[in-house]
């Protein structure tokens, strides 16, 4: 198919779509605030998405194209839902957030088509992938447009497997009757079953965000890795995030037994942000089929249950957790209160020890992931590994993290 006939089949809707900003009508306290977040830039008033453009260039994303098409949103003179918002240009329009990433990864798009046969053919369709997914981030339900971009950020993506050196298999699993996909990422190098790291990923991201992950950290030591979108986000849109926030990825656990490519002895899980809360879990719940688990930047407790800290997250933060538990009608307080269940020491599961192996890893003076969140991981454990990473440099600190993060799991599954 075409770029051209493509986008005019997903992106030609009969109806006035919502903008993105205006789909979780709960009532708030606050306009949106500033914040500092290791690998996101800080927050402002100006703009309604929390701008992750650190860990976006992270991905691979040109810094230089990040910026070029803020600009181009930036400077739009077209109507806002929201005027102090520069990011809520209304309709699908130049201005408007979806269309111009989703334009930009397009350019990427016709160039792939451009080279067909290459692995150059392979890296173009993932550009194009990173534009489409960030197009449509942060990815709230009933956001018809950003649905759209996700079906895009997919497709890209397993375009680009078919010319890179590795293998992706699309596997689907059952779960109460109804599919749920996952993309398992294997290494040219080594030969199935592979060890394999189960991804539990951020409420913000999709399973197609962790690509560098695997073929820059992982697939080198012979290791793959096995992607899910998180409750509520792409292929697992059906499910609500509930307080059993392991749910899906347990079932998929278990159904691992069946699955030819993976080593079922030698299964690990990474948790980032909110993920953390789900590989944590897994690690009390199927200590028999995890051989350990590393989290980055955990969401465990703290954030959940701390005022101080939830009264400063962005607007973009708390339609997403509203939109995530199904509670788009909520006012604040109320959303806080129910944040608290959804802690693991409330639930009474941190705290206790755990036999499963447990690595967590935090920046300094993180308002949303403190030193304290990973120790109650680490000392939750009988073999717990703590840490720290400095503010700065950013870049360097991230890659040291992951090293001694892929090492430890490599540790644990040979």
């Amino acid at each position: 198919m075409t770029q051209a006939n493509l986008s005019e089949i997903l992106f030609n809707p009969s109806f006035n779509p919502p903008e993105t900003s205006t789909l979780m009508p709960r009532t708030r306290n606050k306009m949106s605030v500033a914040m500092h977040s290791t690998l996101a830039r800080d927050t402002a008033s100006s703009w309604y998405r929390v701008l992750n453009d650190l860990l976006w260039a992270w991905r691979g994303v040109d810094p230089i194209e990040i910026n070029q098409v803020l600009a181009r949103i930036a400077a739009s003179d077209a109507e806002r839902s929201n005027p102090q918002w520069l990011d809520t240009v209304v309709g699908y329009r130049k201005g408007n957030w979806i269309y111009e990433w989703v334009y930009q990864g397009m350019q990427w798009q016709q160039r792939a088509l451009e080279q067909q046969n290459s692995p150059l053919g392979g890296q173009y369709w993932l550009n194009a992938s990173n534009f489409y997914s960030i197009a449509g981030y942060p990815y709230l339900k009933g956001d018809e447009l950003a649905e759209q971009a996700v079906m895009l950020a997919n497709r890209a993506y397993k375009e680009a497997a078919i010319l890179l050196p590795y293998q992706l298999k699309e596997l689907e699993f059952c779960i109460e009757g109804s599919k749920i996909i996952g993309f398992l990422h294997m290494p040219a190098k080594g030969e199935a079953p592979f060890p394999t790291v189960l991804i539990c990923g951020s409420l913000d991201t999709l399973q197609t965000d962790y690509h560098r992950l695997f073929y820059e950290y992982l697939a080198p030591h012979g290791i793959a890795m096995l992607t899910l979108d998180m409750p509520s986000i792409g292929s697992s849109s059906k499910w609500p995030l509930t307080q059993d926030s392991s749910y899906l990825h347990q079932q998929v656990l278990r159904q691992l037994a069946s699955v030819a490519w993976v080593d079922q002895q030698r299964v690990t899980a990474f948790g980032f942000r909110f993920g953390a809360n789900v590989a944590v879990r897994l690690a009390y719940m199927e200590p028999q089929r995890l051989r350990g688990v590393a989290c980055l930047k955990p969401v465990v407790h703290y954030l959940l249950c701390g005022l101080s800290a939830q009264k400063n997250l962005p607007d973009m933060y708390m339609d997403v957790l509203a939109s995530r538990l199904g509670m788009v009608h909520a006012a604040d307080n109320t959303l806080k209160i129910e944040l608290n269940r959804y802690s693991l020491k409330t639930q009474g599961v941190l705290g206790r020890r755990c036999s499963t192996p447990m690595f967590s890893g935090y920046w300094e003076q993180d308002p949303l992931s403190p030193k304290e969140e990973s120790q109650l991981i680490v000392s939750s454990s009988l073999d717990g590994t703590l840490l720290t990473l400095p503010r700065s440099p950013v870049y360097e600190g991230s890659h040291q993290a992951l090293l001694q993060m892929i090492r430890w799991l490599k540790d644990k599954t040979y």
